[in-house]
C-alpha cells in the first residue's frame, strides 16, 4: 500500500495563522474527496486538535456531516513511538497532516525533514523574516540563512540522495504568506525581494495564503470552515474573498492527485482517532 503524502506545516514562530492554515487544507482536500488524516504534535495549545474536536462535536450537535480528517493528537514520547503513531492513523489515507508547535521541538524537526510538503506560513514582516534569513539593515540584502533555513536545507539534500535510492518524491518547501494586506508597499517590496533571493538559494516557493479575518477567528468554536456552505448563513463578500484566498491556497500547493477506484467514496466526515482496544 503506498504511504500516504505527507504535509506538515511548521514554523517555530508562533501567530503566523499556522493551525488555521493546515485546518482549512485538511478540510478543502477532505472536500476535494480525498482521505485524510492529521496528527497534531503541539501537545501545549492543541489549536489544531481542539478545531477539529469543536467540529466533531458540531457534526454530532447539528447531526450532519461534514468532510474534514480524521485526527488526534501526538501521546508518544520518542520519534518511534511517534512513527507508530503516524503509521497507526495514515493507513489508507492519501495524505497525513502534521500541526507542529510554533517553537524549537524535536518531533517538530523530525517531521519536517520528513515532509514530501513542507509549509511554513509567514506574516509579511521581516520579524518573521527572521526565521529563514537575516537581512542587512540598510540595504534589506539576505546576509545568511537562518538555522531552520539551513536545517531545511539539509534535510533535502538527504532526502534528494533517497529520492534517487528509493524513489521518493523530492520535498517541496513552500513559505505561505499571511496577512500581506497588513504591510505597507514600500516594506512588501522589501520582502518580496529578499524572499526571492532567499528562494534561488535554498529552493522553496513562496505562494500567497490567508488574509487576517476575524471571520478564522468566528469559526474556531464551531469547528466550521469558509468551505462549507450551507452551514454558515449568510456570507458577506469579505467571506468568498476569503474562500477564494483558500482555494488558491490549495491549488497552489500543486499536491498529488489521489488515485481512487471508479465510484469509491473517499470523503469522510471529520473523526477522531480512537485507540485500539
Amino acid at each position: 500500500m503506498t504511504a500516504p503524502h505527507r504535509i506538515v506545516f511548521a514554523n517555530e514562530k508562533g501567530g503566523t495563522g499556522k493551525s488555521t492554515t493546515a485546518v482549512h487544507v485538511a478540510v478543502a482536500l477532505a472536500y476535494q474527496g480525498a482521505r485524510v488524516a492529521a496528527l497534531d504534535l503541539d501537545t501545549r495549545q492543541k489549536t489544531f486538535y481542539r478545531y477539529c474536536e469543536n467540529r466533531a462535536d458540531t457534526q454530532e450537535r447539528r447531526r450532519i456531516a461534514l468532510p474534514g480528517p480524521v485526527f488526534d493528537i501526538c501521546h508518544g514520547d520518542t520519534v518511534e513511538q511517534l512513527e507508530e503513531e503516524a503509521a497507526r492513523i495514515g493507513e489508507g489515507m492519501d495524505y497525513l497532516l502534521f500541526d507542529t508547535p510554533g517553537r524549537d521541538d524535536p518531533f517538530a524537526r523530525h517531521v519536517a525533514a520528513s515532509a514530501d510538503t513542507l509549509v511554513t506560513p509567514m506574516n509579511d514582516s521581516f520579524v518573521d523574516f527572521d526565521l529563514i534569513g537575516q537581512v542587512d539593515a540598510e540595504s534589506f540584502k539576505v546576509r545568511k540563512l537562518s538555522f531552520y533555513a539551513e536545517l531545511i536545507w539539509e534535510a533535502r539534500i538527504k532526502r534528494s540522495r533517497a529520492t534517487i535510492e528509493q524513489q521518493k518524491r523530492e520535498m517541496d518547501w513552500v513559505v505561505v504568506r499571511n496577512r500581506t494586506g497588513y504591510t505597507d508597499a514600500r516594506n512588501q517590496r522589501r520582502i518580496d525581494d529578499a524572499l526571492t533571493e532567499l528562494s534561488k538559494r535554498v529552493g522553496f516557493r513562496a505562494v500567497q495564503g490567508l488574509s487576517e479575518r476575524v471571520v478564522y477567528r468566528e469559526l474556531f468554536p464551531s469547528g466550521l470552515t469558509l468551505l462549507d456552505k450551507g452551514h454558515l448563513g449568510e456570507l458577506g463578500t469579505s467571506h468568498l474573498v476569503a474562500r477564494q484566498e483558500l482555494r488558491n491556497l490549495v491549488g497552489n500547493l500543486n499536491l498529488p492527485i489521489p488515485q481512487h477506484p471508479e465510484g469509491e467514496q473517499a470523503r469522510t466526515a471529520t473523526t477522531k482517532m480512537v485507540e485500539p482496544a
